[in-house]
């Protein structure tokens, strides 16, 4: 097997690299997991696109905390995504900070990090990032491009802006463009970070970072990823550790210290610049715009058979944003199969055990 096939591969491409915005980074680092052979053919490669606070394990230990990949219930031998069967692919995004080039890179021009000299990116260049890596790889085409979440994004810009090179298309728990509501989100988690005077304009120690806002930004986002039912059935109002309330400002509440609890951890894994980064990223995210709002032009003439996924409790990325791209498919005569699944546990439905979205995934790359 090709030495370039393995865990914890990075490609350094040089030359430039333009982006959607108009800058151009001088060169390009991808950094990326595989898992599964590579057929003789080269057609047999899955690229699974990751969501905004994940990476590139999707199925291997994280480095930084030790914890299992973030997708085994669905990545592995005889599981729903099959690396018996498949080759599977994963690159931490560009503007990521597990190995990709990003704001806490090196500019090779001045030979200091980025920082928020750092230009903004959009989906489009991620998944422009994603197609340089494939094409390193001597990868023509995918079999099957997925993802959930900020990784559905991706998915369906392959699809529209890459449709010669995908087969399939799986989207869960995702939108072709980000809501009001979602961007409203984001700005409250980015004010966080650059109000902790630790920010600096970007430019902190890495040893220093601006963690009290960053961790507050993954609170803010993290409600938004659960529901009001899964947040009511785990914690309720139940105390934390007590029989009584304090009459003061710590954790009296399980769900008080659970957030807590996640936005701590969270800033051991993740690098503020880039949630800054990736954040502005989705708010710009919008597949029709370049298509006179018209969804379904975006998707005319593609090639590829999707498959849409959503959940009852996901606020965040309800169905009705599902059903928006499955009515642009259907319009533009693409092939797409739409399954709207039960789950009590809000938008990270898609992360957690589902048979019934297991079932949904294998059954469709198999088709």
């Amino acid at each position: 097997m090709d030495e370039r096939f393995g865990l914890d591969r990075r490609i350094t491409l040089p030359g430039d690299f333009a982006l959607a915005g108009g800058a151009v980074l001088p060169e390009l680092t991808i950094a990326y997991e595989t898992y599964g052979k590579l057929n003789a053919n080269r057609t047999n490669a899955v690229l699974i696109c990751h969501a905004l606070t994940l990476d590139q394990y999707v199925a291997s230990p994280h480095p930084r905390t030790g914890k299992a990949g973030w997708w085994t219930r669905a990545v592995g031998p005889g599981k729903p995504i099959d690396t018996d069967q498949w080759f599977v692919i994963c690159a931490n995004v560009l503007g990521g900070c597990m190995g990709s080039t990003g704001p806490a890179s090196t500019d090779p021009l001045s030979g200091v990090a980025y920082a928020m000299r750092f230009p903004v990116i959009t989906i489009s260049d991620m998944v422009a990032a994603q197609a340089r890596l494939l094409d390193t790889l001597g990868i023509a085409r995918l079999a099957a491009v997925v993802g959930g979440s900020m990784g559905g994004m991706q998915a369906l810009t392959w699809a529209v802006e890459h449709p010669a090179r995908v087969d399939k298309v799986v989207a869960i728990a995702t939108a072709a463009r980000h809501s009001a509501q979602n961007i409203a989100f984001h700005e409250v988690g980015r004010q966080a970070i650059m109000a902790d005077p630790m920010w600096q304009g970007g430019d902190y120690a890495p040893d220093a970072p601006p963690a009290a806002g960053l961790a507050v930004a993954r609170m803010a986002a993290h409600i938004t990823y659960l529901s009001e039912e899964g947040l009511t059935e785990k914690f309720g109002r139940r105390l934390q550790n007590r029989d009584s309330v304090s009459f003061g400002f710590d954790a009296d509440f399980q769900v008080e210290s659970y957030l807590r609890h996640q936005g701590l951890s969270f800033v051991e894994r993740f690098d503020a610049n880039s949630y800054l980064y990736i954040t502005r990223a989705m708010d710009y995210f919008d597949l029709a715009q370049r298509h006179e709002g018209n969804l379904a032009r975006a998707f005319a003439g593609t090639a590829s058979r999707f498959c849409l996924v959503s959940f009852t409790s996901d606020w965040l990325y309800p169905t009705a944003e599902s059903r928006r791209i499955v009515r642009a498919l259907n319009a533009a005569a693409a092939p797409v199969s739409f399954v709207e699944l039960e789950s009590p546990f809000g938008h990270d439905a898609f992360l957690l055990d589902s048979p019934e979205m297991n079932r949904v995934i294998s059954g469709f790359l198999a088709a």
